[in-house]
């Protein structure tokens, strides 16, 4: 479980002295520095770093950071809204000491998540580790709720010997197949060594469907915790792909044509130890609760894709028939479904059932894309919202008609339209905020403005190599 309490100047009870004996014990084990890390809002990884000896000084009083970086694009453009974007302000990074792990890809750092705040002591309104930390606090104390979650990572790893204008595949294997894992065992062992030590807990890796592409899943955490961890996957995954002269990329479509590469979530939600999504009346065991949970989530997918799918290259990726989840439906096991039900599988259900989200890539904020889906599903719990009829199949299959009558809906085909419906959603702009939705839509916007006359392949190719 990760610290729910917002950091303070001066550090939190017990927070400088904590970091004086770590800043000791990693001097011991040969760290240097301490990488201070953060997801703006286009959803790159951003970061600061310390020398170990001064991690007691950044818990007690932050490190300096600009907060233009929350209007900052993909490719390092600015834009801005009434509140950010101006050179003028700092912020303090405070590393949170219970996610600081030594990396063992990277010999001599270490790692930690940060929250954002501002010069007089206050939580920064753009922070979104901060925003996703108070949205899980309020669902717990507001309907005694608690949740856990999993981000699957998929990435292409492609050749480091060629001009990085180029993705060459590094393997030459089929779709799932025992040679593409043959090829890269020593990358692939060596990810798994380098995550272990680091103890993230792997449930799986395997080839996945595109060229040279790879899925690996970790263990359920709650939601902050496994948006870090997120983020310290594929921290990891690069780190290790580099010592082998490989070059990866998290992009949601690596060129024009094919699957892309997502970053689904997985969600179930607890009360009292109990699972919500198995043991109840509803359909495929749910709780009353479990399926208004997932009625909101639908209601609201088509405003969510503008911070699940936030990069004009994700629209590559939401294509009919690939599995990626383009239609307002649910099903069991329905892979074309935009919300897939997985029961789990027998004498494990009560700790396995749950909801898969998946038209979510890893151009994602994974902050802002878990406490905007957590915020959807409770509105539709708090309002007992009915779940519709589910469907079975691919559901570009159906006739219009029969689309229209169980509520099925194409989602937004472009960041554009994506970005309208975000503009309309009341809910998840209040859940966020004013300064953090207006810099998500400004964001947007701007991707947009910055690819704009690009053709599908162009537009590939500008962000194949941002995540």
């Amino acid at each position: 479980m990760t610290t729910l309490a917002d950091p303070v100047p001066g550090g939190r009870p017990g927070d400088v002295a904590r970091a004086t004996t770590l800043s000791g014990d990693l001097t011991g084990r040969g760290v240097h520095g301490v990488v201070l890390a953060y997801v703006d809002t286009a959803g790159i990884a951003r970061i600061k770093a310390v020398p170990t000896a001064k991690l007691p000084s950044a818990a007690a009083w932050g490190v300096g950071m600009s907060p233009v970086f929350d209007t900052f694009l993909a490719n390092d453009s600015i834009v801005s809204t009434d509140s950010l974007g101006s050179p003028d302000g700092d912020l303090r990074l405070y590393p949170d000491l219970d996610g600081l792990v030594v990396l063992s890809a990277q010999p001599g750092w270490a790692w930690a998540p940060v929250d954002r705040v501002t010069q007089d002591g206050e939580p920064h309104p753009g922070c979104s580790r901060t925003a996703l930390r108070r949205i899980v606090r309020e669902a717990a104390e507001r309907h005694g709720v608690t949740f856990r979650t999993g981000i699957e990572i998929e990435w292409a790893i492609g050749r480091g010997d060629v001009p990085q204008t180029r993705f060459v595949p590094a393997v030459t294997g089929p779709a799932y197949g025992a040679t593409r894992q043959l090829e890269l065992s020593d990358y692939t062992s060596d990810l798994l060594a380098a995550l272990a030590a680091q103890g993230v807990d792997v449930d799986q890796i395997h080839p996945e469907y595109a060229p040279g592409q790879f899925e690996l899943s970790t263990g359920p955490l709650d939601p902050v915790a496994a948006a870090d961890r997120s983020v310290l996957v594929r921290q990891t995954v690069r780190a290790v792909a580099h010592r082998h002269g490989l070059r990866v990329s998290f992009a949601p479509a690596v060129s024009a044509d094919g699957v892309g590469n997502g970053g689904h979530v997985h969600l179930s939600g607890w009360r009292g130890g109990r699972n919500l999504h198995c043991g109840g009346e509803g359909r495929y065991g749910m709780t009353a609760e479990a399926e208004s949970f997932v009625a909101g989530l639908l209601a609201r997918l088509p405003a969510l894709t503008a911070v699940t799918a936030p990069s004009p290259a994700s629209y590559l990726r939401l294509k009919p028939s690939r599995w990626a989840g383009v239609f307002t439906a649910w099903g069991r096991e329905t892979r074309e479904a935009a919300v897939r039900i997985v029961t789990g599988t027998a004498g494990l259900r009560d700790q396995a059932a749950n909801l898969e989200v998946k038209p979510v890539d890893l151009a994602a904020n994974p902050y802002l894309a878990l406490g905007c889906l957590i915020a959807a599903g409770l509105d539709g719990l708090a309002s007992s919202a009915p779940l519709p009829q589910e469907i079975t199949g691919d559901p570009a299959k159906l006739g219009a008609e029969e689309a229209a009558a169980r509520g099925v809906h194409r989602l937004p085909t472009s960041l554009e339209q994506a970005v309208e419906e975000f503009r309309k959603d009341d809910l998840l702009r209040r859940t966020l905020g004013p300064v953090l939705s207006d810099a998500v839509i400004a964001v947007r916007q701007g991707e947009c403005a910055a690819v704009a006359g690009l053709d599908d392949e162009q537009v590939a190719a500008a962000y194949r190599w941002r995540y």
